[in-house]
């Protein structure tokens, strides 16, 4: 039953990727894509809900502290400017509290989670290794949906740079929240989860090489 699940999750993520992908590069078909964004995010974090089939303690508390962590730690930083540098959000994640979208929250959770249980594979007995690799790869990440994110109007930053201080604030929050995954015991293993964040980096990557 577990490997059906993982499975059809898995058929999902790719499918709705290259879908998406296909649309975005589509001018007829872009503004529909952006608009489908926030349901996007919202059917992957159902997707891997699914397919870990874990709905313990520990990883209820993991998955409300990543969101709660990453909605606010946005909230300070899109109204002082303190944290990443001076950014506002657009329109393409949705409804804003305190000029922030709420679903920036579950992206935080996709991406932590999604590249917790990759690196989880690998075995590593370092909790501080561990979350500074993690933090690596997000600011890898960052690197590849900067771009995408102001030209689609997820977001975009003062004066049209992106600063340095903006992959610092990543670099460290990230450590952060990668630092809680491996304290709290819950299950780890997702295949899924593996997909989806290959999947993402994939998406951002041809549409980085596509779209410039």
């Amino acid at each position: 039953m577990r490997l059906n699940k993982t499975i059809i999750c898995t058929i999902f993520i790719v499918m709705f990727h290259l879908v998406g992908l296909y649309g975005f590069l589509n001018s007829d078909l872009e503004q529909l894509f952006i608009a489908l964004v926030p349901y996007h995010l919202l059917l992957m974090l159902s997707l891997l809900a699914i397919s870990t089939g874990d709905f313990s303690f520990n990883f209820r508390a993991f998955a409300i502290i990543v969101y709660l962590a990453g909605f606010f730690i946005e909230v300070i930083g899109v109204n002082t400017g303190l944290v990443f540098g001076s950014y506002t959000y657009g329109e393409a994640l949705g409804f804003r509290l305190f000029s922030t979208p709420l679903l920036i929250g579950v992206n935080w959770l996709i991406l932590v989670y999604c590249t917790g249980v990759f690196l989880e594979q690998f075995k590593i007995k370092s909790s501080f290794f561990f979350s500074l690799l993690g933090a690596l790869i997000l600011l890898s990440l960052d690197f590849l949906i900067e771009p995408i994110a102001i030209r689609f109007d997820y977001w975009s930053w003062a004066g049209g740079q992106i600063p340095l201080q903006n992959y610092l604030g990543w670099y460290l929050f990230s450590f952060l929240l990668f630092w809680i995954f491996r304290g709290l015991d819950f299950q780890k293993q997702n295949k899924a989860a593996i997909v989806l964040l290959f999947a993402q980096a994939g998406f951002f990557l041809a549409l980085n090489f596509w779209s410039f």
